[in-house]
């Protein structure tokens, strides 16, 4: 399964989205990928060098693929994270 998804946080894939959908990629058995809508540079999504080394920028499009059981659960996921403007919150780990 692949989900074309515009990439709406300000950020594009770096910092906390980039994070965020590293994490909830990890959540899934299924083998998803990430990489731009019109190239052939994907990469696992289970990586978060990997994920930020695209260089995905605010506006662009992506693809993301997920292939497995939980494979529509994790593109509905990963879709809803990367169209989702992300807010700045100033939040301290202790």
């Amino acid at each position: 399964m692949e989900r074309i998804v515009e990439v709406v946080p300000d950020a594009g894939l770096h910092a906390r989205p980039a994070s965020q959908f590293v994490q909830t990629a990890n959540r899934f058995d299924s083998e998803i990928t990430v990489g731009r809508a019109d190239g052939d540079d994907a990469v696992g999504a289970n990586s978060m060098l990997a994920v930020t080394g695209l260089n995905i920028e605010h506006g662009e499009s992506v693809r993301i693929t997920a292939d497995g059981d939980d494979a529509e659960a994790a593109l509905d996921e990963l879709e809803a994270l990367l169209t989702t403007p992300v807010e700045d919150e100033e939040e301290d780990s202790e």
